[in-house]
């Protein structure tokens, strides 16, 4: 039998690769987190982690356990769930900003799912613009968006830096538009891209225009210009391109939750919950 305490510290270690990130996540000491690490580790008769000076690594019975932590956990909540007769069940109508969904939100919605079995998640991909006006018509629970810094509505989930993305080899001759790929307006990362550009002078050209993520990846990827991300969703084949080419500075960026005053108060607070406790990185 595997304490499920034991497993919950484990996958903060395995999700942060970090003992004093796990242990602010779980809110508990770094020192009761390396011990609990350990008596799993005693308990499953193998090494599961590798600690060194910088980083922490699974090994490859780390890798199992946490797949069967997983497991685990979530059978352990759908029963508990069950017994205490908590379980929730109805409908949860969720957007997400279509670029978030390449954080870890497709693995957090997952486990959520295992551990609220009754509950019928109904998930929207979007823009941040159109799921704020969906959600304020009352077409939707909660959303998961980008807006602009401070604005103090709905939660805070984290805040990141906008910067200019584009492949290794991008160049912009001296004196010509900048070439700029772009969501269709409105749109957030294309309104700070066109007035950052603006203010600093330099002229522009939308060499595309597309609704989607992956179509702003696609003409990325095929040399037509250059984007807008934030900073912790640049792709491994891309690179961050705002200290090059003389682009103007863009700002910062609030990940943010909101949520329906009228929705089912149990599944908003639930999810809300499951994505502010887990890391989106």
């Amino acid at each position: 039998m595997f304490d499920p305490a034991l497993l919950r510290t484990f996958l903060a270690v395995a999700e942060t690769k970090n003992f004093t990130r796990a242990a602010a996540q779980l809110g508990l000491s770094q020192p009761t987190v390396s011990q609990q690490i350990r008596r799993l580790e005693e308990a499953a008769g193998r090494w599961l982690v590798v600690r060194d000076t910088r980083a922490v690594r699974l090994t490859d019975n780390g890798d199992a356990m946490a797949g069967f932590a997983r497991t685990i956990l979530a059978a352990h909540a759908s029963a508990e769930s069950y017994f205490t007769g908590s379980a929730m069940s109805g409908r949860l109508r969720f957007g997400a900003a279509d670029d978030l969904a390449m954080t870890q939100l497709p693995r957090i919605l997952r486990h959520f799912r295992q551990g609220h079995p009754q509950l019928n998640l109904e998930l929207t991909v979007n823009q941040s613009g159109p799921l704020y006006r969906r959600l304020k018509a009352g077409a939707l629970d909660l959303i998961f968006i980008k807006m602009h810094p401070g604005q103090n509505e709905g939660k805070l989930v984290r805040t990141d830096s906008m910067v200019w993305v584009g492949l290794e080899k991008t160049t912009i001759e001296p004196g010509q538009p900048v070439p700029l790929i772009a969501y269709q307006d409105p749109s957030l990362s294309r309104q700070l891209a066109i007035d950052a550009l603006e203010a600093a002078g330099r002229t522009w050209r939308i060499t595309c225009s597309t609704r989607e993520v992956n179509g702003v990846l696609a003409a990325v990827r095929a040399g037509l210009g250059v984007a807008v991300f934030p900073r912790s969703l640049i792709p491994s084949d891309l690179v961050m391109l705002s200290n090059r080419l003389e682009l103007p500075a863009l700002g910062g960026v609030d990940f943010t939750l909101l949520a329906n005053p009228l929705a089912a108060a149990g599944p908003v607070e639930a999810l809300s919950s499951a994505i502010m406790d887990r890391s989106l990185a």
